[in-house]
């Protein structure tokens, strides 16, 4: 019998440990040897488009998200934090240096800003007395968006989880995967489109495959999408925080 020593089988077994503690604790592969969709939930190892439908479907199914980061949309460059679940959401959105708070419960959509952003129509501030006066009266409440307003239709979408989802899950082009990420300590597989020109997503290794990282192709925005399933209250603030404007409300 051919003794093996010591020495070989310490040492191999030492580099076995090393490589599952770089996969384990950095999401990176070291070693050759080692599988990288060891102990994960399995769609790494699957087609591009698969893990695309995979990860539309967790999204849709779960009840609630948080999106942070930028949507350029019509030229203009919107940078959300919006919680989001299936009868509204809540949140911030700064576009033009200025920003303000969104609050939807169901049908009921509420807007809040401060007096500059009131006064503030087509670029150019208007100081006429009556409009100051009205400026003043929204500042700092939660103004009712008639629904037949036009600001209603244009900003309703940043609180629609499955209209937004919808929207910014599309990649565009051929999808393909391209290698194995982190985000923010989760493992993840990235596909892309169009060979990363018709944009990207980082798509969970852990437990349920939900999106965690768009990056939109046309360098139209990139968002972060966290919180997955954490609920968190929703409901209509009080009458001494409201104005019920009752018309269309000024241009903003």
């Amino acid at each position: 019998m051919t003794a093996i020593p010591l020495g070989r089988t310490r040492r191999a077994a030492l580099v076995s440990a090393m490589c599952a503690l770089v996969v384990t604790g950095a999401g990176l592969t070291g070693c050759s040897s080692e599988d990288p969709d060891a102990g994960t939930n399995g769609v790494g190892k699957l087609p591009a488009a698969t893990i695309q439908a995979k990860t539309k479907k967790a999204a849709e199914a779960a009840d609630t998200v948080r999106l942070s980061g930028t949507v350029v949309t019509n030229g203009t460059t919107y940078t959300l934090d919006m919680r989001l679940k299936a009868d509204g959401g809540s949140g911030s959105v700064t576009s033009k240096g200025a920003t303000f708070r969104l609050l939807r419960v169901g049908k009921h959509l509420f807007l809040k800003a401060n007096a500059e952003f009131w006064t503030h129509q087509d670029g150019k501030s208007d100081n006429s007395s009556a409009d100051t006066a009205a400026a003043k009266k929204l500042e700092g409440m939660y103004v009712k968006v008639p629904t037949g307003d036009p600001a209603y239709k244009r900003f309703s979408g940043f609180t629609d989880k499955d209209v937004l989802l919808d929207g910014l899950l599309t990649l565009h082009g051929s999808l393909a995967t391209d290698g194995h990420h982190v985000q923010s300590g989760v493992r993840t597989i990235r596909i892309t489109a169009g060979k990363g020109s018709g944009g990207s997503l980082d798509v969970s290794l852990n437990g349920t495959p939900y999106p965690l990282l768009l990056v939109r192709a046309g360098n139209a925005g990139t968002l972060r999408l966290t919180d997955w399933g954490k609920d968190f209250a929703l409901e209509e603030p009080g009458k001494k925080e409201t104005v019920d404007y009752g018309q269309q409300l000024p241009t903003s």
